[in-house]
């Protein structure tokens, strides 16, 4: 949150919200949504009220594991918030298969998050706020650190919209046989399968076709399906990109010119 009135939360939690207030017991104001960021889940909210004091931020940057953090939250709108604590498990996690997306540098605590955490606050022993939290999953509380919140609400506060590219295909994590890496000289024994390419994608421009098996994508691995909304960034798109796959028994090289995603899950 800044001076000016504007307030980050996690995108998910306006899902389906056609009005938002904002605030703490009685004390309730009215805010409209000024950007989204689905990608990362953040949303940006301005409000018109004043004498709001933003938290301090801290460095995310900087974070180490078994630093000792607070999570905060007042999911049932009450007058006093509701706190847990618990130490940085890793700094720069990765979150990947929940509500089918994938986040890359997220910090992962022990500090449990209860239902309706989510958007607040996980703060430092000096009560400064290094993450936004998202979600409780494998027992782990993960949280946007605060540095990728102000890149991100920069860009929204500017006007400006949160991209990613788009292939246009149905995929999935597979096995690849070792009689297939030793005869194509590749160095990983799992890559991703193409189920189905759509119509005028770009995937079927560059002609990628069912079964074929994608093992690198600017000439980086793509060893799971979560390798590909990481390597999707928004600086490739209207780019040639290299694409090399697996089809058949062969190696075979395609050059692929993503296109803006238009969906939260696009592939």
């Amino acid at each position: 949150m800044n001076d000016e009135g504007c307030i980050v939360t996690c995108n998910h939690v306006l899902a389906g919200c056609n009005r938002v207030t904002i605030g703490q017991g009685e004390k309730t104001y009215e805010a409209k949504i000024l950007g989204t960021d689905p990608y990362n889940d953040i949303a940006l909210l301005k409000t018109d009220h004043s004498n709001l004091t933003p938290i301090e931020h801290g460095d995310s940057s900087k974070l180490n594991t078994g630093q000792f953090v607070l999570a905060l939250a007042n999911p049932f709108n009450r007058k006093q918030p509701t706190a847990t604590t618990g130490i940085i498990t890793n700094p720069d996690s990765a979150l990947r298969g929940f509500r089918g997306t994938a986040m890359e540098n997220v910090i992962a605590t022990d500090a449990k998050l209860n239902p309706g955490f989510s958007g607040g606050p996980l703060v430092d022993v000096e009560g400064k706020i290094i993450g936004i939290n998202t979600a409780y999953v494998w027992s782990r509380g993960i949280a946007i650190p605060i540095n990728k919140v102000k890149a991100v609400a920069d860009r929204l506060m500017s006007g400006r919209t949160i991209k990613k590219a788009y292939l246009g295909v149905v995929a999935n994590t597979v096995a690849i046989p070792q009689e297939i890496t030793e005869q194509t000289g590749v160095d990983q024994d799992t890559g991703v399968m193409v189920f189905s390419v759509e119509p005028g994608a770009p995937a079927r421009k560059a002609g990628l076709a069912m079964g074929d098996v994608i093992v690198k994508f600017n000439e980086k691995p793509v060893t799971e399906f979560y390798d590909l909304p990481r390597l999707l960034a928004e600086d490739v798109i209207g780019k040639e990109t290299k694409l090399t796959i697996i089809r058949g028994e062969k190696l075979v090289e395609l050059v692929i010119t993503p296109t803006a995603s238009q969906g939260e899950n696009d592939e």
